[in-house]
């Protein structure tokens, strides 16, 4: 199994530094620019880039056209955008391939593999909406960074762990991050 996760330049980097760390291998890691940027500004230094490279197999930069993943023919089970800013989505559901993640992202689609889209964005404009509707109408699995309180969370790790367990149920990755619903 291989999964790629990119993070873009939206807020809510913890979310994919948390799916990063609990992802087994092999991962892929891809960090657009404004990635960094964001993870600088929220996270305050607690994780550096070097880090963050560290806990994926293979990382890779947004520039990085050459790199195995950018290619139709190489094999992976799921693509995860953790954050996903709206100009990534936009991108991608127009159709632009200017990027590394967007180029992954469009070969998830049209080679019918699980992409999941994960944005943390409020409110939404209706271009946004748009965006996301054509994505989940090309199959693309959309979910708002918005974790459930039911699993009775005690802090911040216990919400991005709901996320987390939530992209992973789509991916088909057991999990018992959380409480489910009934137990």
């Amino acid at each position: 199994m291989e999964y790629i996760l990119a993070m873009t330049g939206a807020s809510g980097i913890a979310y994919g530094v948390d799916i990063l760390k609990k992802l087994p291998s092999r991962k892929v890691l891809i960090l657009s620019n404004g990635a960094m940027e964001v993870a600088r500004y929220e996270l305050k230094g607690k994780i550096s880039e070097k880090t963050l490279r560290g806990y994926a197999d293979e990382s890779y930069g947004e520039g990085d056209f050459g790199s195995p993943v950018a290619s139709g023919s190489h094999k992976f089970d799921a693509f995860m955008i953790v954050p996903a800013s709206m100009n990534t989505i936009g991108k991608i559901a127009a159709g632009v391939s200017d990027n590394l993640v967007t180029r992954v992202a469009s070969i998830a689609l049209k080679e019918r593999r699980k992409l999941v889209i994960v944005f943390r964005e409020m409110p939404l404009s209706t271009i946004h909406l748009r965006n996301l509707l054509t994505l989940s109408e090309a199959g693309a699995y959309i979910l708002p960074a918005s974790p459930g309180f039911y699993h009775g969370p005690s802090g911040l790790d216990d919400l991005f762990s709901f996320v987390t367990s939530r992209v992973f149920d789509i991916i088909g990755v057991d999990n018992k991050f959380i409480k489910r619903w009934g137990d």
